[in-house]
């Protein structure tokens, strides 16, 4: 029986049956932590081998002969740059390869923006009187975090079943010049897990904003994170832009955070080759190059495009049982009572789960109350406010499946006592 068809009766009686249960739950004294998409420690093992590819006896050179233990070569060594282009689907000389973190590198390329503008052309977005953003959401919470880190005013748009809204981010760039950017996660989208459609990526390459330094951010982050043996698919972003004269107009960000060492990985941008002359001339004064030792023992490790996918198979072998256990749990315990909607990734690290309105952040207390850390509420959206107080972010691919099945047991009893507790408010 759905819980909004009840009795004020039967939901009495409801929520002392749950309200047991969440107590019998507290009292086992868990403390168990899904607040973030890292990898298990069984992914990170994955990857070990990494280490032993260079060693004192290796050579270091690269295959045109240069030393990756010097300097030079700020825009990555020729092996780094052939393995992940091939990744995002562009030619060598559309990539740039970074340290260890894509997200550095979004906020390097805006900080730049907002210092000396997007192109040797631009006026510096920091000499305007604001600039603005838009947000699809929900989205990835530390997308947001730079853009509040640095004072640039976001806008919510709304995510649905094929992407955002582009009724309202058509109208919105061709209206507003200091609207300067647009965050896309665009395939297994943090947290929804959705991937754009063809028909989002040819309406965003065919954007015609009224600032002519609008640049896309198109993190394209789990752009090898399939789940399944019958994955997404996603259109080229860069060269859908050169259909329609936007060049320009993207950057294409992805990294190896979640492949091999979170912490040790390779990042990575492509976009046009006026973009990328101009990044490498500005990041030619700010360093003598990243990590080329790093970059060439990826480039070793994974030879090539097949040995990236390769290793990918092995982390879906790990984490979709992980996934499944989630999923299982929400259709069991939460889809017979109406009480919350989500849905089923193919791919990516996360599941969006829509709460009733009003019972998200309740949610998140019961469970922290009870032994379980979620991403908190409204992280999801900028600012950390969700006008409907009901997105949760869960993350599934850290804890050991034994204690994820703690975890998403107390997150469905939490969530049926923060249901039934909103509708006797009612």
């Amino acid at each position: 029986m759905l819980l909004k068809d009840m009795s004020k009766e039967q939901l009495v009686e409801f929520k002392a049956q749950v309200q047991k249960e969440y107590e019998d739950f507290k009292s086992k004294g868990l403390k168990l932590d899904m607040s973030r998409g890292k990898p298990s420690s069984l992914q990170l093992d994955m990857s070990m081998e990494i280490l032993d590819v260079i060693n004192s006896t290796s050579d270091m050179n690269t295959e045109t002969g240069i030393d990756c233990r010097n300097y030079n070569l700020v825009d990555g060594i020729p092996e780094a740059k052939r393995l992940f282009a091939e990744v995002l689907g562009v030619s060598t000389e559309e990539i740039f390869i970074g340290g260890n973190s894509s997200l550095n590198l979004e906020y390097d390329i805006i900080v730049k923006n907002m210092i000396l503008g997007a192109s040797e052309t631009s006026e510096p977005w920091g000499k305007l009187e604001k600039i603005k953003w838009l947000c699809p959401c929900p989205g990835y919470d530390r997308h947001f975090g730079i853009c509040e880190s640095l004072g640039i005013e976001m806008i919510n748009i709304p995510m649905l079943d094929d992407g955002p809204d582009m009724d309202m981010i058509e109208k919105l760039v061709s209206e507003d010049e200091l609207i300067k950017g647009v965050w896309c996660v665009p395939m297994y989208s943090n947290p929804t897990g959705i991937t754009f459609s063809d028909k989002v990526v040819k309406r965003f390459a065919a954007l015609k904003p009224k600032a002519k330094d609008f640049r896309i951010f198109w993190d394209n982050a789990y752009c090898v994170h399939h789940l399944t043996d019958t994955p997404d698919t996603l259109l080229s972003i860069l060269e859908e832009c050169k259909n329609c004269g936007n060049d320009d107009m993207v950057y294409i960000f992805g990294s190896t955070s979640k492949i091999t060492f979170a912490g040790g990985g390779v990042s990575f941008v492509a976009t046009s080759k006026n973009n990328i002359n101009y990044l490498r001339n500005l990041i030619n004064v700010q360093t003598i190059g990243y990590d080329k030792v790093n970059q060439l023992r990826h480039a070793r490790y994974f030879k090539n495009y097949d040995g990236i996918k390769e290793k990918m198979d092995k982390h879906a072998e790990e984490i979709l049982p992980k996934f499944q256990v989630v999923l299982d749990s929400l259709e069991k315990n939460i889809k017979p009572l109406g009480i919350g909607s989500w849905h089923k990734p193919n791919g990516g690290y996360f599941i969006s789960f829509d709460a009733m309105d009003g019972c998200a952040k309740r949610i998140a207390e019961l469970c922290k109350e009870g032994g379980v850390v979620l991403t908190g509420a409204g992280a999801t959206f900028p600012y950390g406010i969700d006008p409907r107080n009901s997105n949760l972010r869960i993350a599934p691919t850290y804890p050991p499946v034994s204690e994820l099945k703690l975890a998403v047991e107390l997150f469905c009893i939490s969530t049926k006592l923060a249901s039934v507790e909103k509708l006797l408010e009612i």
